[in-house]
């Protein structure tokens, strides 16, 4: 039987994070939730075209998941940023960012169900 981590996994959403970004407001914290999907799956769908901009789309998925506490989310999204400046990667980085949009959307989906 494996043993369990040490340290716990970070999760999805830092709910902690965004309890302070929301000011502890459950309403807005729902709000906020909820245009995050929305936006994300509309920037996904743009990336999925690589656009000449698509790297200001990836930065500007950075920081909409930091806000929230998204941090895997940011993190796949600056890999890309780097995978686009270099020209390399590509769908390997999309991939990633995408597993972990979609990590973070069912987090959400679950919170949004609970509230």
């Amino acid at each position: 039987m494996p043993s369990p981590p040490l340290v716990p996994e970070d999760p999805p959403i830092d709910l902690q994070h965004l309890a302070r970004m929301t000011l502890g407001e459950p309403g807005l914290e729902r709000d906020v939730l909820s245009m995050f999907v929305t936006q994300s799956r509309d920037l996904m769908q743009r990336l999925a075209q690589l656009p000449d901009d698509s790297a200001a789309i990836a930065h500007t998925l950075k920081g909409s998941a930091r806000a929230i506490g998204a941090f895997r989310v940011a993190d796949a999204a600056l890999h890309l940023e780097g995978a686009l400046r270099d020209e390399h990667d590509l769908t390997v980085a999309l991939e990633a960012l995408q597993d972990a949009l979609d990590e973070a959307t069912a987090a959400i989906d679950g919170i949004l169900r609970r509230s």
